[in-house]
């Protein structure tokens, strides 16, 4: 069995994370899949739960920064960019709430990331879209941006 790039790069991300971001490590944040467009993230219950043995909501928010976060980390290390990536502002929906593992997905919209080999920034809104036992529990936007280095 061959180790993808991609999986190579989910690799990198979780360790980046891990290092860089100690609550994901804390909330067990994983990256589950990734095919160029599609990026899948998940995080176990147990150490995300509220009293209500439901998903605390800012698990939630995290796990769904994060997930859109590293899609724009994935993308830039595919176009060979680098770039610091902040969250500019962001949006969330809690539509359900979530008593079991979560999978938290986005799709890349089509954005040039070129601008930041010029050490220019660029601005993304990312949708992410947070399923427990496939129904929608939330839905986050997020407007991201990444600066050249």
């Amino acid at each position: 069995m061959t180790i993808s790039n991609h999986d190579i790069l989910l690799q990198q991300l979780q360790q980046t994370w891990h290092q860089t971001i100690p609550v994901s490590e804390f909330m067990q944040i994983a990256p589950l899949a990734f095919d160029g467009e599609t990026f899948e993230v998940s995080a176990p219950l147990e150490p995300n739960i509220n009293l209500h043995n439901t998903m605390f909501a800012g698990s939630i928010y995290t796990l769904m920064t994060l997930t859109g976060w590293g899609m724009l980390w994935l993308q830039q290390k595919l176009a060979e960019q680098e770039g610091d990536i902040v969250l500019a502002d962001a949006n969330v929906r809690y539509l359900a709430p979530i008593d079991s593992q979560p999978i938290a997905k986005v799709n890349w919209p089509d954005c040039d990331l070129s601008k930041l080999s010029l050490g220019r920034r660029v601005k993304v809104r990312l949708e992410v879209e947070l399923y427990c036992n496939d129904l929608l529990c939330a839905s986050f936007s997020g407007l991201y941006v990444s600066k050249g280095k």
